[in-house]
């Protein structure tokens, strides 16, 4: 099994926040990689990144994920204060697997997020040498996990937006949402 995780809120100041980390969970990397590359290439994209794109591409993406085998956990906060101790306690409760082989996570988290998720495997009993980071830019797990992550977060802040209502509604009637944790600090 692989492991992709990856936020979206996290390092907003002002006002409101809130806060997703998602953890995909995929079984065969090559067939997945495989198939969102065709996604991708079908849609005329070189890589999908959630802030770039307008709903129109949203849309066409996130109904072709459907196609794709993986499950999604997520945990999401309102106003986290402090963000460095509420995802070591959400790491806690996300990584439950014994049979990971890799977890990826997006190469420009800064040095504090690496430590408390490698704290967090340590206590787990997980080899830290699993752990990787790369650019999203090339990762497509990545970069499903970046969508998956801003789309649950858009839907908690926004949940009269029909579009994000009805891909999030989708993610847990086809049971790709797996388990959802809500925090309030």
């Amino acid at each position: 099994m692989v492991i992709f995780i990856d936020e979206s809120g996290i390092h907003k100041q002002t006002g409101h926040s809130t806060a997703s980390v998602v953890y995909v969970e995929v079984e065969n990397l090559e067939k997945f990689e495989s198939k969102l590359q065709k996604i991708e290439k079908d849609l005329k994209i070189s890589f999908f990144h959630w802030a770039e794109e307008r709903w129109f591409m949203k849309n066409k993406f996130l109904s072709r994920i459907f196609e794709l085998d993986f499950t999604v956990k997520v945990a999401i906060f309102e106003n986290p204060v402090r963000p460095d101790s509420m995802l070591e306690v959400v790491f806690q409760h996300l990584i439950t697997e014994k049979n990971i082989n890799s977890i990826y996570i997006d190469g420009k988290k800064p040095k504090w997020y690496e430590r408390k998720l490698k704290k967090v495997l340590r206590d787990k009993g997980i080899a830290i040498k699993k752990l990787k980071t790369v650019r999203s830019r090339s990762e497509v797990g990545i970069q499903l996990a970046d969508a998956l992550a801003s789309l649950i977060r858009y839907c908690h802040d926004n949940p009269e937006e029909k579009d994000a209502k009805k891909w999030v509604t989708k993610l847990k009637k086809e049971k790709k949402l797996g388990f959802e944790l809500l925090v309030n600090q």
